[in-house]
């Protein structure tokens, strides 16, 4: 999900104190729609639909999406192949995710807006992945295309190419495969944190995964409660309060363990 912002005063979806032109966490539609056809700007399309997976995303944007966006597929483009053994979306190389970048238009020099339906489930997941290999200039809109829509905003139907770029990676940031995960599980050394809603977590249903339940050791805390009722992103200081709070949480086990 997008880091919150230290700045209690500001929208979540301001330009952070300093960098008037930059979006890093979230951009509000209104500001969004002042940068249409803006060749700083690469907007991406990320909706998707894990029950559809195959076309749901290609199907939505044929029949209208932000004007300018481009299209990306969250198995196809911001996944790595599926094995059978490596998960649903196994993270991309660095490489071939820097080559997915490129493809869609994107260099140090662009602010990336990604999207998605509403909740920022999907669109989340291109915005950490520009994070991970050092592009900070990337945001979610938030409310994502449904409260683009509830606005008035325009939309188009018809396809624009992408402006290939070089993507050049900087800083890649670590990551944690799955025996990474199960091996630090004797050592309580993870917080892991299980983004799903209760009801999986609890494995009480489990539609999607071949096995209910979680990772032994995982604490819950639905992504959905980062939202408000209307579907834009809490504000920031609410956001940072929980997850100190679970960090204490967290700390508190550890020790009792």
């Amino acid at each position: 999900m997008p880091r919150a912002s230290r700045a209690p005063a500001r929208s979540p979806a301001a330009p952070p104190s300093g960098e008037a032109n930059v979006w890093s966490t979230l951009i509000g539609a209104a500001d969004l729609a002042q940068h249409l056809g803006d060749p700083t700007f690469v907007i991406v399309d990320v909706r998707h639909d894990l029950a559809q997976p195959a076309h749901f995303g290609e199907e939505a944007f044929a029949k209208s999406h932000v004007p300018g966006a481009v299209l990306a597929h969250l198995d196809r483009d911001l996944s790595a192949p599926t094995t059978g053994r490596n998960g649903r979306h196994p993270l991309p190389t660095p490489e071939a995710a820097a080559a997915v970048f490129g493809r869609l238009g994107i260099d140090a020099t662009k602010q990336v807006v990604a999207y998605d339906q509403g909740d920022g489930l999907f669109a989340s997941r291109l915005w950490w992945m520009l994070r991970w290999l050092g592009h900070d200039k990337a945001a979610v809109l938030d409310g994502g295309f449904g409260k683009w829509l509830r606005e008035g905003r325009p939309v188009a139907t018809e396809s624009v190419a992408a402006n290939a770029a070089t993507f050049v990676s900087k800083n890649v940031h670590p990551t944690v495969n799955a025996a990474g995960v199960a091996a630090s599980l004797p050592r309580h050394d993870l917080l892991l944190l299980d983004a799903r809603a209760a009801e999986r977590y609890r494995g009480d249903v489990e539609l999607i995964d071949p096995v209910a339940g979680h990772i032994p050791g995982a604490l819950n805390r639905p992504y959905a409660r980062n939202l408000a009722a209307d579907g834009t992103f809490r504000s920031a200081r609410e956001l940072r309060s929980e997850f100190e709070a679970i960090l204490r949480t967290s700390s508190t086990i550890a020790a009792r363990e």
